[in-house]
């Protein structure tokens, strides 16, 4: 068993242009340094065993505020999705429900994130059996563990996502007996 405690990384200087990042590497801005200071002090769960993140600019500012005297391990497959030619493009062009299946133009699908996060999952379950974990990360990846642990379909995860239903929290746990 495997107890994951998700963080998203604060508002980046994309969020606050209306950007999509994907795989383009900003930083926090102010405010998502702010947000992450306050969500410091509200941590679900305070130990923990393994903190991994998302090898991008903002999870890793993110990473750094939550869990300063920790170790982070950064993996490049806790990455947002790649979006491609849409990557750090100006408005509200990303469209998850159109790219379940089909790949972002130049980028990948929702379901080569899922792989990427099966993959993480299966490497880390064995290894750190009984622990508790931290992930710092993006939308996609939060959403494929949705699609892995809790079995939603991507359709479902996606209207179920906090960030349409204004449900942010500070963590979201996961228990994952095998995946």
């Amino acid at each position: 068993m495997l107890k994951i405690i998700y963080f998203v990384h604060g508002t980046s200087t994309d969020n606050e242009e209306h950007r999509s990042s994907g795989w383009h590497d900003c930083p926090l801005s102010d405010l998502g340094v702010s947000q992450t200071i306050q969500a410091k002090n509200n941590l679900i769960c305070k130990q923990f065993d393994i903190v991994f993140s998302s090898d991008l600019s903002r999870a890793r500012q993110t990473a750094g505020i939550l869990f300063p005297k920790l170790d982070v391990v950064f993996d490049e497959r806790l990455r947002e999705c790649n979006y491609g030619v849409l990557n750090g493009s100006l408005g509200r062009r990303v469209k998850y429900e159109e790219h379940i299946k089909t790949p972002f133009p130049e980028g990948e699908s929702l379901l080569d994130v899922q792989a990427r996060i099966t993959a993480f999952l299966h490497e880390n379950l064995e290894k750190n059996d009984n622990k508790v974990i931290a992930i710092i990360s993006h939308r996609a990846p939060q959403l494929a563990l949705d699609v892995i642990v809790k079995k939603y379909s991507w359709s479902y995860a996606i209207k179920k996502d906090w960030r349409i239903n204004g449900n942010w929290m500070p963590g979201w746990e996961y228990i994952i007996d095998d995946v």
